[in-house]
């Protein structure tokens, strides 16, 4: 019986010893479920122990507590050439003195694939990357994304279940890697094929994930959907490492199940939000945080909730959007607006020292535990 999940790690723990003697948890209690044919990323800065737990599940490095299972199958000390999946590494490792052809047909040589079945399953990966009528070329006569296709073919013609991809887009340019994120994506929807994919770039991730496990610290933060990791982070820190956040310090004067008022002494009075962390209670010193984008600019008090006088300091067009740094009594804050209309006019712009007024909306200004 075929398992419902390709991929779980459960309470898994990797110790390493560091030069100076000390032990150190680079993967600290992670539990992750991650299902067939999803598009699942791994994202965080470095040291947070995402590669860790990819090369934990390549076979690459082995648990110190914990288990890791692929199918269903408890994984322990089975060498990586034992499992079914494969890896593509950012570096690509390349060999230089083969041929295209070469370099994908490696792998099936050593498993004792018969030329024809070699020859034919080749031209089906070369085919996948859009690499048909390339397979004489070497490594040094291709474009880096060229590179990039034929070290995701390599990992591609031995059929495997899982893919794992560890940062492979980094060595690329910032137009190059967009594109190819959005190819990648087509690729897994078209394979059906589970890819487990790290990352640093929080963009990349959102673009193309089914679903996403914030790290940090060697544990996982949250786990969910793009939208959910965006619009509805469990901590301050999610909300800091995902996009841009404005973050209030204040106290919960009221509490219930959708709603929470927090007095912001920086503004010196309260903010009503939705209470999004796990276990607030009534009296805890918390953080509202509300993405730039969020606020509503008014040149006049309309007497809504959440409605307070700022005066703009500093403003920054870069093209698609403004960005709009506003003082709010004792506050700094940022806000994001879109330019849908033509900006040649000077008149259209926000001033250095003009009065606004801004509107927090209540289901977009979230409450949150401070760590």
């Amino acid at each position: 019986m075929t398992s419902e999940f390709a991929v779980e790690m459960r309470d898994v723990v990797k110790r390493f010893i560091t030069p100076e003697g000390n032990e150190m948890a680079a993967v600290d209690r992670v539990t992750m479920q991650i299902k067939n044919g999803e598009f699942f990323s791994m994202l965080g800065s470095s040291g947070c122990g995402k590669t860790t737990s990819l090369r934990m599940i390549a076979g690459f490095e082995w648990p110190t507590e914990g288990e890791v299972y692929i199918e269903g199958n408890a994984m322990g000390h089975t060498p990586p050439f034992q499992r079914k999946v494969n890896t593509v590494f950012q570096s690509y490792a390349l060999f230089q003195h083969m041929t295209v052809y070469q370099n994908l047909a490696f792998g099936l040589e050593m498993e004792g694939a018969k030329e024809e079945e070699i020859k034919k399953r080749v031209g089906r990966a070369l085919e996948m990357v859009q690499l048909t009528g390339m397979d004489r070329r070497r490594p040094r006569q291709l474009s880096g994304g060229q590179q990039q296709r034929v070290a995701l073919a390599r990992a591609l013609v031995k059929t495997p279940d899982v893919l794992l991809l560890d940062e492979p887009l980094g060595a690329l340019d910032l137009k190059l890697r967009k594109e190819m994120q959005l190819e990648l994506k087509a690729l897994q929807q078209q394979l059906g094929i589970t890819f487990i994919y790290v990352t640093h770039d929080q963009e990349e991730a959102l673009t193309m994930s089914d679903r996403i496990a914030v790290m940090s610290k060697g544990q996982v933060q949250q786990m969910g959907t793009p939208v959910e990791i965006y619009e509805r982070p469990s901590n301050k820190f999610v909300a800091d490492f995902i996009g841009e956040s404005n973050f209030l310090e204040g106290k919960i004067k009221s509490l219930s199940k959708n709603e929470a008022s927090v007095f912001v002494p920086s503004l010196n009075t309260e903010v009503t939000g939705m209470p999004i962390s796990a276990g607030l209670v009534k009296g805890e010193d918390v953080v509202v945080s509300i993405r730039p984008e969020k606020i509503r600019i008014a040149d006049k008090d309309t007497k809504s909730n959440n409605m307070f006088r700022a005066r703009v300091t500093n403003t920054v067009y870069i093209g698609a959007d403004t960005h709009i740094y506003v003082d709010v009594h004792d506050a700094k804050m940022k806000v994001l607006e879109q330019n849908r209309i033509s900006r040649l006019d000077p008149k259209s712009f926000y001033v250095v020292g003009q009065d606004v007024w801004l509107l927090l909306m209540p289901e977009n200004t979230l409450v949150l535990k401070k760590d």
